[in-house]
């Protein structure tokens, strides 16, 4: 893949062979050099000497937060235009993911599709993930002949299908989809926030952090949150009690003193 590998220092334990150190003991300073390799184009390569093409790849953001939708999205790549730089988007800064965002889309067939709170909450996040990457394929301009996709399921597509795991870190169409995927949902927490002042959307964009959780606290579930994730269940049961409901086996006194009379 263009770009090469990248060269990440980390800290290397050193044990004295004589003394046999613990690694607490180790010396300090010292670094050791691991190479961390960028998605390739390997396996799609091998497909398009077989003769199969198009060949997409898949991937979705969102199916952690508690608040907003899973956008998934389908990249072809152009085999003489791929971008140099594709990674798996949670490896990349902000300003990298719009960079290559914009390089994608200008270079690559796309599509993106969207699983709305609503369908998370009617399906769960799984099946509506699943989903989405499902109508993303068929939104695609052409239908692939393979698919690509991160994670252990297949997609229901007329397609052969192909579920790799940690697929964004490994293949470049779907480490491309992912970007996709996550600058389009940011872009969309960004314009909920204006929907929804006070939650914070357009910095940690619907996730768990502490300032999401004090601002779920104090404003209760908004329209754009997950019904049933815990979080956000505990803060409509602050905001939002559910009503007693009467215990038929309860006799009301004024009620039997008033039908005595009646009779």
């Amino acid at each position: 893949m263009r770009g090469g590998p990248r060269l990440i220092t980390i800290p290397r334990m050193i044990r004295d062979k004589s003394a046999k150190k613990k690694p607490a003991e180790a010396a300090k300073g010292e670094k050791r050099v691991v190479a961390v390799t960028r998605p390739s184009f390997r396996r799609e390569r091998a497909l398009i000497k077989r003769g199969i093409w198009p060949i997409a790849g898949c991937d979705e953001a969102g199916r952690g937060p508690l608040a907003g939708p899973v956008v998934a999205a389908a990249v072809v790549l152009d085999p003489n235009r791929i971008p140099k730089g594709i990674d798996d988007s949670k490896r990349l800064t902000a300003e990298r993911r719009e960079e290559l965002f914009e390089e994608i889309c200008a270079t690559s067939a796309f599509s993106v599709a969207v699983a709305s709170p609503a369908r998370i909450d009617r399906d769960n996040i799984l099946r509506a993930s699943l989903w989405a990457l499902a109508r993303a394929v068929h939104a695609l301009p052409e239908m692939p002949k393979h698919v690509f996709v991160d994670g252990r399921d297949k997609l229901a597509t007329p397609c052969d299908c192909d579920a790799v795991i940690g697929g964004d870190g490994l293949v470049v169409s779907i480490a491309a989809a992912s970007i996709i995927a996550k600058v389009t949902r940011d872009r969309l927490m960004s314009a909920l926030a204006l929907d929804c002042p006070g939650y914070g959307f357009e910095q940690h964009k619907g996730y768990a952090v502490p300032e999401h959780l004090a601002a779920l606290d104090r404003l209760g579930p908004s329209t754009h949150h997950r019904s049933f994730f815990a979080p956000v269940v505990a803060a409509r049961l602050k905001h939002f009690p559910t009503p007693v409901e009467p215990d038929l086996f309860t006799v009301d006194p004024e009620s039997e003193a008033a039908a005595s009379a009646a009779a």
